[in-house]
């Protein structure tokens, strides 16, 4: 295996901490950038936006969702040398995943909206030492890349939080060649809970579900996903789902009260809760989840992999 190569994605997890936890002075730097003049020319409708508790969300995905999307991409059986593309990389996502299987010989492409996020990416696949990734800013409706090109796609996390998900889909197939396969992982919110339940998480999760709805943005999208793909001509479709229940102590137990600390500003520019109901709700959630007799479970994630149909 030559430099550069990751067994399945596989770097130690340490290393991959160290590149992720490296981001708090690069996430500094960009962003002051960005601020100063880098932003999009063009209205960005990602759902969280794209401030800094969004990128410490993110970039700590990047490892707590790797043995997942490790199982899915065990199912595709992507070839040493193939060219592929990660649509909705963020700041790091999948790509090193992705690169492992793919190894020296072979290419992988990500895209993002965000010019923040792409320098983070860029020096996320630097610090892992992976010169068979290019990171690209690019629109997911529109990517302008050449049709029926690549070998594969692979989005996650990307359709539950934009509106008009069916757009990127058909933009994804297009991408990939005859035969090619498609890799989408999504979330459903619904199943996405704490027991004994709280009136506290409740109230946020309705708030944060009408703001989404007010941008037209589906957080069932995992369940919908299968159909999206059919619809787009996607053949030999496989789903699956997975929920996970985190034991006290887990980090991932947190996941409900970061997503919210995410969109705080957001649901109160809406009007959708006060801040003070906002934070008063969040310090109730946060202590609810630290304690050791409440079971806390992840949303469902839907796992999707299919073909382009053979011209």
């Amino acid at each position: 295996m030559g430099d550069g190569d990751v067994a399945h994605g596989d770097a130690p997890e340490r290393d991959i901490l160290a590149a992720v936890d490296g981001y708090d002075a690069i996430n500094a730097a960009t962003n002051s950038t960005n601020r100063m003049g880098g932003a999009m020319a063009e209205a960005d409708n990602y759902l969280l936006g794209r401030n800094d508790a969004e990128v410490a969300r993110l970039t700590r995905q990047i490892v707590t969702l790797a043995s997942d999307s490790e199982t899915q991409l065990d199912r595709i059986g992507i070839a040493q040398g193939e060219n592929v593309v990660d649509l909705g990389c963020g700041p790091g996502g999948a790509l090193h995943l992705l690169a492992g299987r793919v190894g020296r010989t072979g290419h992988v492409l990500g895209i993002d909206r965000s010019d923040h996020f792409v320098e983070l990416a860029r020096r996320f696949v630097a610090a892992q030492g992976l010169p068979q990734v290019e990171v690209r800013a690019g629109d997911a409706y529109n990517t302008g890349l050449p049709r029926a090109s690549f070998d594969g796609v692979h989005m996650r996390l990307l359709l539950v939080n934009v509106p008009e998900p069916a757009r990127i889909v058909r933009e994804a197939v297009a991408l990939v060649r005859p035969g090619g396969w498609v890799a989408g992982f999504e979330a459903d919110y619904l199943p996405h809970c704490c027991d004994p339940p709280l009136p506290a998480w409740t109230r946020l999760l309705e708030a944060y579900s009408a703001y989404a709805r007010m941008q037209g943005i589906d957080l069932s999208a995992g369940r919908h996903m299968h159909r999206l793909f059919r619809e787009a001509g996607v053949t030999d479709i496989v789903v699956d789902a997975v929920v996970h229940v985190f034991p006290p102590d887990h980090e991932r137990r947190m996941a409900p009260r970061n997503l919210i600390v995410t969109a705080r500003d957001r649901l109160v520019d809406a009007g959708l809760m006060t801040r003070a109901d906002l934070e008063r709700d969040i310090a109730a959630l946060e202590a609810h989840l630290a304690r050791p007799d409440v079971q806390v479970n992840s949303n469902m994630f839907f796992r999707l992999t299919g073909r382009v149909a053979p011209s």
